[in-house]
């Protein structure tokens, strides 16, 4: 049904513009340097914090008012989407797919999961909760990944569509790309130098687009979609029931 494939167009339209009028707002503001300023100029450094501005990762984009209220709208509303094509993916599978049940519960745990880190860490202000804004981030960006992992595998042993063999390449190098991107997120994130934190910054933002990217490819299989999947999650297959033997 085409009506489905709005939800992967709108996860991926509402990730990538919300979080970017967020990073935009915050360099008007002059709460964050660009993304292109490599020297470090008004970083802000010490206990300077007027007259300068701070790393452009997304979450620091997100810190402080006004933008803070759009970055927080856009964390829920994008976990919202989220959640809702983890678990109709997983009904795809399991409608099409029973076979591969047990990869496909594997991939909705990591992406709910996911889902649920970046809620905290879009509902935590860095500035006011830091930990658990941090954890959460942490959380969602690795389970973020091997969820991308998990689904490439089962892109590649389940047929959804008829467009296996152009999906599932393209699929294999965005997973490859949010693996590689991630661990150098995580090796320059906790360096101090600026220009390691800068790097960061845009690694972090690499990984936010390429993940929005993965999730647009799934606009072929929310095309074959159907209502009646749904409702097959939610009730248990005659062949799932126990067998009742007649009493002799």
């Amino acid at each position: 049904m085409v009506f489905w494939i709005i939800l992967p167009i709108s996860l991926t339209l509402v990730s990538f513009i919300g979080t970017w009028s967020v990073y935009g707002m915050a360099y008007s503001n002059n709460h964050v340097c660009s993304l292109s300023d490599w020297s470090g100029k008004n970083f802000c450094r010490g206990n300077e914090t007027k007259g300068c501005c701070y790393v452009p990762t997304i979450s620091g984009s997100g810190t402080f008012a006004p933008e803070s209220s759009l970055f927080t709208a856009t964390m829920n509303a994008g976990t919202f989407l989220f959640v809702l094509f983890t678990v109709f993916h997983h009904a795809h599978i399991m409608e099409r797919h029973m076979c591969h049940s047990m990869l496909s519960k594997m991939a909705l745990a990591f992406g709910l999961v996911a889902a649920a880190g970046a809620f905290a860490a879009g509902n935590c202000n860095p500035d006011a909760v830091t930990l658990l804004h941090y954890l959460g981030a942490a959380v969602s960006f690795t389970c973020a990944c091997f969820y991308t992992i998990l689904l490439c595998a089962l892109t590649g042993k389940c047929v959804l569509t008829g467009f296996e063999r152009f999906l599932f390449p393209l699929r294999v190098f965005l997973a490859v790309v949010q693996f590689t991107v991630t661990v150098c997120y995580t090796i320059f994130f906790v360096q101090e130098k600026y220009i390691y934190n800068l790097l960061s910054a845009v690694f972090e933002w690499t990984l936010s687009v390429n993940l929005q990217m993965f999730e647009l490819t799934y606009t072929v299989e929310f095309f074959f979609f159907s209502s009646f999947m749904v409702s097959n999650l939610l009730s248990k297959r005659e062949e799932e029931k126990p067998l009742i033997l007649p009493m002799s």
